[in-house]
């Protein structure tokens, strides 16, 4: 059986742009996606922690070490310069890989730099 688990999250970044006229997604600073392990185009689950609202959208790569957070197109109605966002990923895995598994959260200051990873197994 495959199960679908927390892959990883970045806990209360910080809107710094949001862009309605921009083709849809969401920008993510090159260094949080890296450290979050999420790829270019990968689909997340967005939270925004202000509004309460949550969506899924695509991601793609914002500038690196700038801290981007970038709501585009129809996203850009999600949220507004400044709000907190969760940003969630996730994974399937099955159960023989269940002992291995980790997820990650990564945890950022105001400016949306790296402050801590936390790691959490499944079992």
């Amino acid at each position: 059986m495959t199960r679908t688990f927390l892959k990883s999250k970045l806990h209360r970044v910080t809107v710094t742009d949001a862009n309605l006229n921009y083709e849809g997604s969401l920008s993510i600073d090159e260094n949080l996606m890296e450290q979050a392990g999420i790829l270019p185009l990968e689909k997340v689950d967005v939270v925004n922690i202000n509004t309460g609202d949550r969506f899924s959208t695509y991601v793609i790569k914002g500038k690196r070490g700038s801290g981007e957070i970038s709501l585009n197109g129809g996203a850009a109605r999600k949220g507004e310069i400044g709000d907190l966002l969760i940003i969630i990923t996730y994974a399937q895995a099955d159960e023989s890989e269940l002992s291995e598994y980790k997820a990650k959260t990564i945890l950022v200051d105001a400016k949306n730099t790296v402050k801590k990873i936390l790691t959490q197994s499944i079992l």
